[in-house]
């Protein structure tokens, strides 16, 4: 019993975890706005890069993805894009596009991705990092409240 209490605990946590920043709803819904704002204006930019059609855009709390794109051409980003450079917004939305021509991490994919952002090896990395402020700055304003 007492394990499977500690199990069960040590999922919420985990779960609490993924869930992002720590903040108001209002907070979340300014910053939902304004990455919805910038992510269209950018998926219309780089659709005169590409010739994908995506079916919707969606801004939500992922967890731990920065994007996503479904087999039925729905490109899903995380309200947090809005807080990333826009070196590395730009990069995670070619890249999430990409997707809609290649569904996969091939060689054709990084081509694709590379015709937009030629440098997206270091972009990679450099947004790896952010990732792990993001996680410090969460872990750091739990300790605190």
């Amino acid at each position: 019993m007492a394990t499977w209490f500690r199990l069960v605990t040590r999922r919420v946590v985990r779960r609490r975890v993924r869930r992002g920043l720590k903040g108001t709803r209002a907070e979340f819904l300014a910053l939902k706005e304004q990455a919805r704002v910038l992510v269209h204006e950018r998926i219309k930019h780089f659709c005169t890069i590409y010739p994908f059609v995506c079916n919707r855009v969606s801004i939500r709390n992922q967890g731990s993805r920065w994007g996503s794109c479904s087999k039925k051409g729905n490109l899903n980003f995380h309200y947090r894009i809005a807080l990333l450079p826009e070196h590395l917004r730009d990069y995670v939305i070619v890249h999430e596009l990409c997707h809609l021509g290649e569904f996969n991490h091939s060689r054709n994919f990084w081509d694709l991705v590379a015709r937009a952002v030629p440098n997206h090896r270091v972009l990679r990395s450099e947004l790896r990092q952010h990732a792990i402020d993001f996680k410090k700055q969460y872990v750091m304003e739990q300790t605190a409240g």
